[in-house]
């Protein structure tokens, strides 16, 4: 494992299990002991659910259901466009797999479902549904190395594979920088499962200094531009993000998509920590 990945989820995970934010990750929890079924256990699960009685009759383990202890199916989606290959901090990449190794070390410290996607033009499972911790390690290592750099991300392909490969009603992380998707439609998604929608940025693409003329290369195409970059055209980009942002967070609002902006210079912990209470 690379070194400095290995650092990060130490921290990480120290983090998140001192804090213990994965009890507040979603509004689906609620305080009620109503039983609601017994049901096999399941590898990973915490033994003391196990009501022995019942299982020495069945002569398998299982465990009574309350509605209150009803278990969540957590799944983060990163969206891996060669975009998150930029980063005046550390790169967007980096920031999306520390986001990532959060939710999925919260989901496993509330003993929770979860699962892990990539998203680029089609849907690549990462990890399946799961509560063993390596399967965070795992995911991350994964998002870590993946080659972004030529990834494009189709919006439309990605909604339609995420209603069919994840049936069941789930909280979806869809964490990316969500530049270029005027044609993202949530809504129906958004019915089925609890989105909630992390953006990932860098201060730079959204604030830019004059540069006068520069050569760029797009990380998604590999198609190279020449740009002038000087105060006016500074302010107009400037105002255009601006203008962005707005329409795609009106959006969120409208379908009902929880969201965060979170910076490659910012402390991503702090950010869902609010978004989890």
């Amino acid at each position: 494992m690379d070194k400095n990945l290995k650092k990060l989820l130490i921290k990480t995970k120290k983090s998140v299990f001192s804090q213990m934010i994965g009890n507040n990750t979603s509004r689906f929890k609620g305080e009620g002991y109503d039983f609601a079924e017994l049901r096999e256990y399941e590898d990973g699960e915490d033994v003391r659910k196990i009501d022995w009685v019942i299982s020495a009759k069945i002569g398998k383990p299982y465990v009574k259901v309350f509605h209150a202890q009803r278990q969540l199916d957590i799944n983060v989606v990163a969206l891996m466009g060669g975009g998150v290959y930029f980063g005046t901090h550390i790169q967007k990449q980096e920031l999306i797999t520390q986001i990532s190794s959060i939710i999925g070390y919260s989901a496993i410290a509330s003993n929770d479902n979860f699962a892990s996607f990539i998203a680029t033009d089609s849907l690549q499972l990462i990890t399946k549904k799961s509560k063993n911790i390596k399967s965070v390690e795992y995911m991350a290592q994964t998002l870590y190395n993946y080659p972004v750099i030529g990834k494009t991300i189709e919006y439309h392909t990605i909604k339609d594979q995420l209603f069919k490969q994840v049936p069941q009603k789930s909280i979806l992380f869809l964490v990316g920088d969500f530049l270029e998707c005027e044609d993202l439609d949530l809504k129906l998604l958004a019915k089925k499962h609890e989105l909630i929608a992390i953006v990932v940025r860098d201060r730079f693409e959204e604030n830019p200094i004059s540069l006068g003329g520069v050569e760029i290369v797009d990380p998604a195409t590999l198609q190279r531009s020449q740009l002038v970059l000087r105060d006016k055209e500074v302010k107009q980009y400037t105002k255009y993000i601006q203008s962005y942002d707005l329409k795609l967070f009106k959006k969120f609002q409208k379908w009902g998509v929880e969201f965060v902006k979170i910076y490659t210079d910012e402390n991503p912990l702090v950010k869902l920590l609010r978004l989890f209470r």
